[in-house]
């Protein structure tokens, strides 16, 4: 038996690792695969005299049509078009403005700069849904499917109800961290730190997107999916597994869960993380049926710097927001 290891490209988050070892275990002179997401490399263990060379090329092309190669020797990244940042600036700097002309019009109140709404928890769960939590629960998403390759068992039953069990979950425990921010009587003073606190988390996870902290890939141990591979697919499991997501380490969920503590209520605490959940139901939907290859695709990079341009402008309202809140600065936005 021998071991190979190959540098891999491509690769975003913990759902990569999932599609890459389960494509490649399918060839059957690769006996273990296992991907390092964080030293970006792949190890195979295998039986097969084939060249090393020609083994990274027939792998490749395996991987290839969703946005991944291999190689054997590191390839050095050439430094991000100006172009695609520009792209990315503008496009995100757009969005911004169009979000809170709509909120400044009283159309819709968004509550950047304010109380956060549902409305703006909703929006958030849109753009988690391309970052970290496809990052931690589109893993567990990909490792359910694989389980349900393997079974053959009905893909819509067990799917329908994880993402209820998600949807439930939310709610329940949202509402939940309202009564334990009403039940601790949290002040004003202690509502601004908390929405800091949160807006520092959404800045970091902006600059992970935009590529600043690009090694900083946040992701599961491989034994946590490797668990969900083995499932046995009883009536409930997934409907367990999806209500389990509620505490899996997503910033996202994190910084709203720390908005919906501090709304002190069960309703606005539940409408806060249903509304998250629900922004992020579209895309983990489209991955829970294999639809979703276009994050992998050559616009991957513009979709995901923008989209953190995005979270870079909302982090900065919410921030300067609680400084004003706490009296430390002076409002300088009335929206």
């Amino acid at each position: 038996m021998k071991t190979h290891i190959f540098h891999v490209s491509g690769t975003h988050c913990a759902s990569c690792k999932i599609l890459i070892e389960d494509v490649l275990s399918e060839e059957n002179f690769v006996k273990n695969v296992r991907v390092d997401l964080k030293r970006e490399i792949i190890e195979i263990e295998t039986d097969s005299n084939q060249n090393i060379d020609e083994m990274a090329q027939f792998l490749t092309n395996k991987i290839k049509p969703n946005g991944y190669s291999l190689s054997v020797k590191k390839i050095i990244k050439e430094n991000e078009s100006i172009a695609v940042i520009l792209k990315a600036i503008f496009i995100g700097l757009t969005f911004l403005i169009l979000f809170f002309l709509l909120q400044k019009s009283d159309i819709l109140n968004l509550g950047i700069g304010g109380k956060t709404t549902p409305a703006t928890s909703f929006i958030i769960g849109l753009i988690a849904s391309v970052s970290s939590c496809l990052a931690i629960v589109g893993g567990l998403v990909l490792s359910l499917s694989a389980k349900i390759s393997e079974d053959n068992v009905s893909d819509t039953k067990t799917f329908l109800l994880f993402h209820i069990g998600r949807l439930v979950s939310f709610a329940i425990l949202g509402g939940v961290l309202g009564l334990i921010g009403d039940a601790l009587s949290i002040n004003f003073t202690f509502t601004a730190v908390l929405g800091i606190f949160a807006s520092l988390v959404m800045l970091f996870l902006g600059l992970n997107l935009v590529g600043i902290f690009s090694k900083n890939k946040i992701t599961l141990h491989s034994v946590f999916f490797n668990f969900f591979r083995k499932i046995e697919h009883k009536t409930f499991t997934p409907l367990i597994v999806g209500f389990s997501t509620f505490f899996l380490p997503c910033g996202f969920t994190q910084s709203m869960q720390v908005v919906a503590l501090s709304s002190g209520s069960f309703i606005s605490g539940t409408l806060i993380m249903l509304a998250f959940a629900l922004g992020t139901l579209p895309m983990l939907i489209l991955l829970s049926f294999g639809s979703a290859s276009f994050m992998h695709g050559k616009h991957a990079s513009l979709f995901f710097k923008s989209a953190g341009i995005v979270v870079i402008g909302f982090g900065i309202f919410a921030l300067l927001a609680g400084l004003a809140g706490l009296g430390i600065i002076n409002p300088l936005f009335n929206i």
